[in-house]
């Protein structure tokens, strides 16, 4: 009994039966569209962003089971930001603005991929990214927020 892992990074909800994926499920004997079908649904909160996923096929059976990763933080702040890209310059430009709100939605999901043992770390983590990509978190500089994070003055929202 045989099973086969295919893994490609497809953009969220726009995963076609072209390559990487059709090619490399068609061998495998699987409903294509289906599978296809399957990763749209599971990736469309991700639109737009790199999605790393994993489908796995039984070549006896032909079941599969799919597994969908998660965007990276920097793919998360810029869908909350609504930008393409970071600044380019960070620290001196400033691409976008993102709320506090929006920084624990990023890392509650990757809180869970993540070996942190607080929501509150992740979120300073994220913060260093959004720094890198040139955001503001409620219009202040990353590390005004960083110093209000470990001041406390956020903490009624990590719990």
């Amino acid at each position: 009994m045989g099973e086969q892992k295919v893994s490609a990074l497809v953009t969220g909800g726009g995963a076609s039966a072209g390559p990487p994926l059709g090619p490399a499920l068609g061998p495998l004997g699987v409903n294509i569209m289906e599978v296809i079908q399957s990763i749209n649904d599971k990736t469309k909160d991700f639109e737009g962003m790199k999605v790393p996923v994993t489908v796995a096929v039984n070549t006896d059976t032909k079941k599969y089971t799919i597994e969908i990763g998660i965007p990276s933080a920097a793919a998360l702040i810029m869908k909350e930001a609504g930008i393409q890209k970071g600044s380019g310059a960070s620290g001196t430009t400033w691409a976008g603005d993102i709320t506090m709100d929006a920084v624990i939605k990023v890392a509650n999901t990757k809180l869970e991929k993540s070996y942190a043992s607080s929501l509150k770390s992740v979120a300073k983590t994220i913060i260093g990214t959004c720094l890198a990509l040139g955001v503001k978190v409620e219009g202040k500089t990353p590390k005004e927020i960083t110093a209000e994070v470990n001041e406390g003055k956020w903490d009624a929202k990590f719990q």
